[in-house]
């Protein structure tokens, strides 16, 4: 029984190392550029902003606050538990790190390699847990696909890096899911009256369009400045 497991757990190793090298083996110039920028932590700043922005403007000052700690302390939750946690016990290196065999493999750009182990992204881990939680609070379309597809492009940008597999990404990505339901299952459970006043049935709910245009306006700048940074 021990060696069927052991099988499909080097099965799974092998086809995540295989798909991984396939995806991230598809680069050019422009995209190296793209990708880096679009992978950037604080290039973000007013996409957060923005969604920071439309919940005090929409909604009082007390439900505003308290939705804003709790998306606080999820990130919190999610950081520790995918970088200080699960890397220290899993120890899977990064497909770029130098050590590990297939690195001569992998396509680096600008020479960034992240730290010594990926598994799981905390990239993917914090954006998917942000993701579901800002859908499961407020429950606007347009700003949930909006958020899905800014969430999936992160990913991608972490693969095509290379400082990523593909599994450490989805584990993140499950990780994140897992996390915010538990948190906002809590949060709807003890403020029922809070969580309801973001819900779009109630009377006067507003569409939340500001962080759409930002993130979207955000993209098509990057995509331009491609052409001409090299970050």
């Amino acid at each position: 029984m021990i060696d069927f497991w052991l099988f499909i757990l080097y099965t799974l190793i092998s086809w995540d190392t295989n798909l991984t090298l396939w995806i991230n083996g598809m680069y050019i110039d422009y995209w190296d550029n793209f990708m880096e920028l679009y992978s950037g932590k604080f290039i973000w700043i007013p996409f957060y902003v923005s969604v920071a922005y439309v919940i005090f403007k929409h909604y009082c000052w007390k439900a505003a606050l308290l939705c804003i700690a709790v998306a606080v302390v999820l990130l919190v939750i999610n950081d520790q538990i995918s970088s200080s946690v699960i890397r220290h016990l899993v120890r899977r290196m990064r497909p770029s790190n130098l050590d590990n065999p297939i690195s001569h493999m992998v396509h680096v750009v600008d020479g960034y390699r992240g730290g010594r182990f990926g598994f799981p992204s905390a990239h993917a881990t914090n954006i998917w847990g942000f993701t579901f939680y800002i859908i499961y609070i407020f429950r606007r379309h347009l700003l949930s696909v909006t958020m899905v597809l800014w969430s999936i492009l992160v990913c991608y940008s972490r693969l095509y890096l290379g400082v990523h597999y593909l599994g450490d990404l989805t584990a993140g990505m499950l990780l994140g899911l897992f996390d915010a339901t538990v948190v906002y299952f809590l949060f709807k459970h003890f403020m029922p009256n809070v969580v309801a006043t973001f819900k779009p049935n109630q009377a006067g709910a507003p569409g939340l369009y500001l962080p759409v245009f930002v993130c979207w306006a955000s993209t098509a700048i990057m995509l331009v400045l491609a052409f001409f940074i090299d970050p």
